[in-house]
């Protein structure tokens, strides 16, 4: 997995799952951290994600709603958004909503 941060976002990219959660989270961590912004976590490259990985997202939004800022998922693709309602942490996690287009 790749991560990289660009301000108050973190972009992953690769497959998200139990082998990279460590990383992620940590990244996410030192983020919330270091921010005063709210963070955006961008999944727009993300290939694959598992329930433990989703787990580390959930986990993160409520550390950051306890700190007083928000933790946004950018970029869900259908992989992710399936895993999020299957999980039941669709109602967790704050998903930025994509502006229908005319």
């Amino acid at each position: 997995m790749e991560i990289l941060t660009d301000g108050p976002t973190l972009r992953l990219a690769g497959d998200f799952d139990v082998r990279s959660t460590w990383e992620a989270r940590t990244a996410i961590y030192e983020l919330l951290a270091s921010t005063t912004d709210d963070v955006v976590v961008d999944l727009s490259e993300v290939g694959a994600v598992d329930l433990t990985a989703l787990r580390v997202l959930a986990m993160a939004t409520r550390q950051a709603s306890r700190a007083g800022h928000h933790l946004t998922l950018r970029g869900c693709g259908p992989a992710v958004r399936r895993m999020l309602h299957l999980s039941g942490l669709i109602r967790v996690v704050e998903v930025e909503r994509i502006a229908a287009s005319a």
